[in-house]
């Protein structure tokens, strides 16, 4: 049975609606794309973000969801309701109504959602990393496989591309991370990998006590040029996308890596201030990408 025209505009107004509050640089990258891989992309983060507030809003909230039980149950019903959707059913919440639409249209995968999930219930149990290949491994649940999903509506002409969307959504949480270091640690988590900061001589009590110094401005240059390094990687898969989805793609990259930026001309200060791209910064960039991945030759 089809969906209802009205109520699909409105679901996927709701989605619309979900990605500009939360994410606005997906946001300004997004309007570049045609209506229908616009509206899809839309749903997948929508679907994306739930679950993240679903975790982040665990204890931070009273009488909304402060107990673990209570989020995993609720994780649990999201779970079902997604196999629903891709068995064909009707679930009645716009999220679901405009991901059934999208997946209507757009191949893609049934455990590449569930495997988004796995990893943002790691955030319930799991609050340190020892290594790099265990972070690595979380980057990969939470980031790359949105990018996976969404690279199925953008569309690609070379499975190669796959690979390059992985990197980008690891290149992308590390950003996160080091953006967000100050607030994972007033949540009790800490992702820098311990064997990081004990290579740097910084420990957690120096996070929790917000301490910027010469072994932790080290430390930072680390993990920025681990990040950039997966930029570097990433960008390589660019001209393997659909024309029509480039731009997005590229400013997506481009304006995440300027991040990295502000940190550093930040003097790394992370604890003080958020640092963010001026939406001046991403709008200087666009013509920049346009010609490097729309127009000119490989």
């Amino acid at each position: 049975m089809g969906i209802d025209n009205k109520k699909l505009k409105i679901a996927y107004q709701h989605c619309r609606y979900i990605t500009k509050l939360y994410a606005k640089t997906f946001y300004f990258t997004s309007v570049f794309l045609p209506e229908q891989k616009r509206n899809s992309a839309y749903a997948v983060y929508a679907f994306c973000r739930y679950i993240d507030d679903l975790i982040d809003r665990s204890g931070s909230q009273e009488g909304f969801l402060t107990d673990k039980e209570r989020i995993a149950e609720a994780i649990f019903i999201w779970k079902r309701d997604l196999k629903s959707v891709y068995s064909g059913d009707f679930i009645d919440n716009p999220i679901m109504i405009a991901l059934k639409d999208t997946l209507s249209k757009y191949k893609i995968p049934e455990e590449l959602p569930n495997e988004l999930i796995e990893g943002v219930e790691m955030d319930l149990t799991k609050k340190r990393y020892d290594n790099f290949e265990e972070l690595k491994k979380y980057c990969y649940k939470v980031a790359s496989v949105v990018g996976l999903m969404t690279i199925e509506i953008f569309g690609y002409e070379n499975k190669n591309a796959l690979s390059f969307a992985v990197d980008m959504g690891i290149a992308m949480q590390l950003t996160n991370i080091l953006r967000d270091i100050r607030e994972d640690a007033e949540k009790n988590r800490i992702y820098i990998p311990r064997e990081d900061l004990m290579r740097f001589d910084y420990d957690e009590e120096n996070i929790l006590k917000r301490k910027i110094n010469s072994n932790f401005k080290e430390l930072m240059k680390f993990q920025i040029d681990r990040a950039n390094n997966y930029y570097d990687r990433a960008e390589k898969g660019i001209r393997m996308i659909y024309r029509d989805a480039r731009l997005t793609v590229g400013l997506m990259g481009k304006n995440y890596r300027k991040i990295l930026n502000e940190i550093q001309s930040s003097d790394y200060d992370v604890y003080n201030k958020r640092n963010f791209v001026p939406l001046y910064k991403k709008i200087f960039v666009v013509p920049n990408v346009y010609y490097n991945y729309c127009l000119k030759s490989s």
